[in-house]
């Protein structure tokens, strides 16, 4: 169980699909002028990063006060979208934008490790899911080609749809109402109604990754439950901010924690059941054969 912004593809200096939402909000704000005055409106037309910036961190420390308020937007902002159409327009976005920072498309901005990492447990019996707080139908359209993870197995953040029937075999659209937040205390909720089971293996990078984390636990078999460690300012963004509770509980519980900057491009040696040794490269100390092996970080 994976979850995707800062896990599997970059979330700075925003989360991917924040820019997407943004763009979308400046559009409603050109048309209708009065919404240049109101939140998040206001933010996405004077391209306010410093306000959105603030939001995140507050989220991250317990206070949703602005995300409702970003939230609300959001969700006006795609009523009445037919649930087709909503998936056009996340895949020609992320076929076609590029990274603020990075100089490359949205779609080359996933750590190659994890996507390596995703491919070696598919081959090997795992089935890979997502579990995002990001929308579940934003990352559909792109989840196979970028990951290799069916779209059947993304679980995210959604609004609620309505259905009506009509010629074309009727259209399921987006209202302007949350059916649930996949973040925090809701993940693991999630994660049982869609699979009906507990994760063998869990990979974050934030305080709302924790439930998984530690709903990623087993008494009569044993787990892994990783947490991506952002300290690359060279090659990436160097950065804590909303993973100080989940490094405290990773310190705590003995999670495996990856760096970035040190842990991604080490080799990693995983030795399988009946003492057959193989070598792999560049699966940043996450690759475990679970049924009963064990993993060994080489040091250094």
């Amino acid at each position: 169980m994976f979850d995707n912004d800062g896990t599997l593809w970059c979330e700075k200096p925003m989360p991917i699909q924040l820019d997407f939402i943004l763009r979308r909000l400046f559009e409603m704000a050109e048309a209708k002028p009065e919404l240049r005055d109101r939140q998040p409106w206001k933010a996405a037309h004077e391209r306010d990063y410093g306000w959105l910036g603030a939001l995140m961190a507050e989220h991250y420390a317990g206070d949703d006060s602005n995300v409702k308020i970003l939230a609300a937007g959001i969700l006006a902002a795609y009523e009445g979208i037919s649930v087709e159409d909503f998936e056009a327009q996340s895949d020609e976005f992320l076929h076609s934008a590029q990274h603020p920072t990075l100089g490359r498309g949205y779609l080359q901005c996933s750590y190659k490790p994890m996507v390596e990492l995703l491919a070696y447990l598919e081959a090997n019996g795992f089935a890979n899911y997502i579990a995002s707080g990001g929308g579940r139908d934003f990352m559909r359209p792109i989840s196979m080609e970028a990951y290799g993870v069916p779209r059947e197995r993304v679980i995210g953040s959604a609004s609620a749809l309505a259905y009506e029937g009509d010629e074309r075999g009727g259209t399921i659209t987006h209202k302007a109402e949350a059916d649930y937040l996949d973040d925090g205390p809701e993940k693991p909720i999630r994660i049982w109604s869609r699979t009906g089971r507990r994760p063998l293996i869990a990979a974050g990078n934030s305080n709302g990754d924790v439930p998984m984390l530690q709903f990623t636990k087993h008494d009569d078999k044993p787990s892994l439950r990783v947490l991506v460690l952002h300290d690359d300012g060279e090659r990436e963004f160097d950065y804590t901010t909303g993973a100080e509770q989940a490094l405290e509980q990773a310190s705590k519980h003995n999670w495996t924690v990856v760096s970035i900057k040190n842990g991604l491009g080490n080799r990693l040696l995983i030795l399988r059941r009946g003492g057959r040794v193989s070598a792999r490269s560049r699966y940043a100390r996450l690759a475990l054969g679970l049924a009963s092996s064990r993993v060994f970080i080489p040091p250094g």
